[in-house]
């Protein structure tokens, strides 16, 4: 019986290793989805025209003139990936990019593959962890919330 219990306690202590290396994973999920979408902003830059056309006649955003759809998937797709990156208000921009991706998949749906679909599901979850999961340790945010916590 002490031999069980000696070997159920290192077990449940090396269990929680893998556990130091949330920062890293959380990091590593922030950076590979900012350039995913940050890309995307991007290609919307490089033809404005294409752009304008593919939000008016292509992708059916529901309750934004097509105009507005584009300005603000544009600005959302450069400007929440930098905050993701940078760990400041990183909740808030995966969020953003959570629901920014939502509509992509509705407004574009009919025109989806299965596999394009199956991708945003993927970014999708990815972003949920690191909206409702993430430590953010390795952060803006976090060197910020330290320092709001001490002055109180």
């Amino acid at each position: 019986m002490i031999f069980l219990s000696r070997w159920l306690r290192h077990y449940y202590t090396a269990s929680h290793l893998p556990e130091y290396l949330a920062p890293l994973l959380d990091l590593g999920l922030r950076l590979f989805l900012a350039n995913v979408f940050f890309r995307s902003g991007l290609t919307k830059t490089q033809n404005w025209d294409s752009t304008l056309y593919l939000f008016s006649d292509v992708y059916q955003v529901p309750l934004l003139p097509s105009e507005v759809a584009a300005y603000l998937a544009t600005g959302a797709e450069l400007g929440l990936p930098v905050l993701l990156v940078l760990g400041l208000f990183g909740r808030f921009a995966a969020a953003g990019l959570f629901i920014l991706n939502l509509v992509a998949v509705y407004s574009y749906y009919s025109e989806l593959s299965e596999a394009g679909i199956n991708q945003h599901l993927y970014w999708g979850m990815l972003l949920a962890v690191l909206l409702m999961v993430s430590r953010e340790s390795w952060s803006i945010d976090a060197w910020l919330e330290k320092r709001v916590q001490q002055t109180e």
